[in-house]
């Protein structure tokens, strides 16, 4: 495996001196020290390390090559890992982030491979927290955070129009003959900016069951707006989720519930260094009281292009029972359970930390 990799490694470094594969080795490496109250079980103190707080601790190398008439040829191969243990992420993949190819064109890009949702990009262009890893949206709506595997994917940009359309042909495991709906999943979104404003909408349906049970199904619609004026930048979005047919959403009460979101949030560029961002989400269960918010303060410091220094605190107010934690809800059942907070409690977390991007 060492040799493997070390020709690996070999082979991008040779490929990166080459000006006509354009291939570039990236990455970034966050860690910070955090602290959340009414952690777990007992509703004790927690300190520890964490990695991946405002960006997903990452590396990659990603490439193009130029094939005439406006056409190139693209890939992209991204693993993630945590920075306080040294393991793997994304269930410990190699290339859990991204692993795609694809053709480029003026008139957009067909990309295969394991890629970015039409949610996750929209919401990269939507979340006052650009989507960040912990302390934003990702903690009360993890689907806009997610990936899918087996994805087909066109990406287009027109002028201020851009969209995208992706259809997975199953994103929990291998594909089953005789099984086409389990697991599958597909979206788009579309986005316009015109000066300081931006607009966008966005769709996904992913089916959530078995072999044995195909009918499970998320359905989530999402629309959302940006305006920007000097320094500042505001956000607003809302999401719709439906669970059908036995499905269940993150942080529901029993399933078949559905649920809406919704998010404001600002950005504000204090000084050319400093940046500060304030975030609340709210998301209203239908037929139960268990509605959590939270809310999210970070201030950044830019020491150069490549390296910030960033602290960031939020609250999760939970409400009779539900279960959100500044880092998500609550997972699993009985003993094997993983409690982020106790059902009903509220938490508070805060992190400081230092990004590095190479």
């Amino acid at each position: 495996m060492k040799k493997m990799f070390a020709v690996f490694a070999a082979s991008v470094a040779a490929n990166a001196a080459c000006a006509e594969s354009g291939v570039t080795l990236f990455g970034v490496a966050d860690i910070g020290i955090e602290y959340n109250s009414n952690a777990g079980r007992n509703g004790d103190n927690l300190f520890r390390l964490s990695s991946g707080n405002q960006s997903g601790s990452r590396w990659g190398v990603r490439g193009t090559e130029d094939l005439g008439a406006g056409l190139k040829a693209v890939f992209q191969l991204e693993s993630g890992f945590d920075l306080d243990t040294g393991n793997s992420a994304q269930g410990g993949r190699l290339f859990g982030r991204n692993a795609y190819v694809g053709l480029e064109s003026p008139y957009g890009s067909v990309l295969l491979g394991r890629q970015h949702t039409a949610l996750r990009d929209f919401n990269g262009l939507y979340d006052p927290a650009s989507t960040a890893d912990r302390y934003g949206i990702l903690g009360i709506a993890p689907e806009f955070g997610a990936r899918a595997d087996n994805a087909v994917k066109y990406v287009g940009k027109f002028g201020g129009l851009t969209g995208a359309v992706f259809y997975s042909f199953q994103t929990n495991g291998n594909e089953v003959a005789g099984s086409d709906v389990f697991g599958r999943e597909y979206g788009a979104y579309l986005s316009y900016a015109s000066g300081p404003v931006s607009l966008g909408l966005a769709y996904d349906d992913q089916h959530t069951g078995t072999p044995a049970n195909k009918a499970p199904v998320l359905r989530r619609y999402a629309v959302a707006g940006t305006y920007a004026a000097g320094p500042a930048k505001v956000f607003a979005g809302y999401r719709l989720a439906k669970a059908i047919d036995g499905a269940r959403l993150p942080g529901a009460q029993a399933a078949n519930a559905g649920a809406n979101l919704y998010w404001l949030g600002v950005n504000y560029k204090l000084t050319p260094a400093v940046a500060l961002t304030g975030a609340a989400y709210y998301q209203d269960f239908r037929q139960t009281g268990s509605d959590p918010w939270q809310f999210v303060v970070t201030a950044d410091y830019a020491f150069s292009k490549r390296t910030d220094l960033y602290a960031s605190v939020a609250y999760a107010l939970n409400k009779e029972q539900s279960y959100l934690g500044v880092s998500g809800y609550n997972s699993g059942t009985g003993a094997t359970a993983v409690y982020n907070v106790e059902p009903g409690k509220s938490q508070l977390g805060a992190v400081m930390g230092v990004r590095h991007r190479f």
